[in-house]
């Protein structure tokens, strides 16, 4: 998807630039000119007319950002059934790992980019309303002497029930974020819940923003994963955490050899059959074998700013959660 180490030089000359900058934009949002994690940004037509790779074939920069788009908006309407069909419902139990992983209290402000249909929003949704309940249970516990009436009160005037907590889901592809709407819809979330259409290479928002950035099984598909990388150090407040949920490396022979046979011969068959669309599925699974592995991920996310990385390997490898702080 991406050259990595490519932005190291153009990120020390754009420091100070991005400073004088900074007084130009609109409060919450990203002015036009150039600037990146640290500083530097390339404007997008000075992106390298560079080739990369989408799936097995060799592409142009330019044409692979088309190429992603068409898939996902080709397959957005059966994307989460084909997410349960594909992984046979596993990817809940790594979706709530990294949910599990980040912990995230009362008054966290999140960015999940490539989080079109709302599975991590909605997660963290879940998970903070009941944090919030839980601390309101403890308080009240504390207090001697309270009224029934008090409690009522406490319970029924709650303001913010998420306490202060925030998601902005971001996504590139209209299509998919068109179905997370409907699904926030469908499942009552409406406080503490924005969408916003945005590139991950060129994030519409101020710096030091966010507590937590998250992003699941979308950066595989980015163009330029050190821009992505960078662009996720750039927006996080200081101490703030990255969170990457990807398809990585089997590290077991025999599970790869029939995991291997899986993917190439039974997904994209699924997809022609439930989503009518053999390509697209074909596509993300040669996708998954171009992503580097653990390792060498772990060190694209130091390369962007990031400190104390660590991942964890789940299901054998077969996907992987990566964690960075920027300090």
């Amino acid at each position: 998807m991406a050259t990595h180490r490519s932005c190291a030089l153009w990120s020390c000359c754009g420091r100070r630039w991005s400073r004088v900058m900074r007084c130009c934009r609109l409060p919450g949002f990203r002015s036009s000119w150039p600037r990146g994690p640290l500083g530097a940004r390339h404007l997008s037509q000075e992106k390298q007319a560079t080739e990369t790779h989408f799936g097995f074939e060799t592409v142009s920069d330019k044409e692979k950002g088309g190429k992603v788009y068409h898939v996902f908006e080709s397959v957005a309407k059966k994307y989460d059934v084909m997410n349960d069909m594909m992984s046979l419902g596993i990817h809940r139990i790594w979706k709530d790992l990294l949910l599990w992983k980040m912990h995230p209290f009362p008054g966290t402000q999140l960015l999940d980019v490539a989080g079109g249909t709302g599975d991590i929003a909605f997660r963290f949704l879940n998970y903070v309303r009941a944090q919030h309940k839980r601390k309101q249970k403890k308080q009240l516990r504390a207090q001697q002497n309270v009224s029934w009436e008090e409690i009522a009160k406490k319970y029924h005037n709650e303001e913010d029930p998420l306490g202060g907590s925030r998601v902005v889901v971001c996504d590139i592809n209209k299509e998919m974020l068109k179905i997370g709407k409907q699904k926030a819809r469908a499942q009552g979330h409406k406080a503490g819940l924005a969408w916003v259409l945005g590139d991950a290479e060129e994030l519409p928002f101020d710096d030091d923003k966010f507590d937590v950035y998250s992003i699941a099984f979308g950066i595989r598909n980015v163009t330029h994963i050190d821009q992505a990388l960078q662009e996720a150090h750039r927006v996080l407040k200081p101490g703030g955490r990255f969170l990457c949920l990807e398809f990585s490396q089997v590290n077991n022979p025999l599970i790869s050899r029939l995991y291997d046979l899986y993917s190439f011969q039974v997904i994209p068959v699924l997809g022609e059959v439930i989503a009518g669309d053999w390509k697209s599925y074909q596509y993300l699974v040669e996708s998954i074998r171009q992503f580097p592995s653990q390792e060498e991920f772990k060190e694209m996310i130091e390369d962007a700013g990031f400190e104390k990385v660590t991942y964890e390997s789940l299901t054998s490898g077969i996907v992987a959660i990566h964690s960075g702080f920027k300090l």
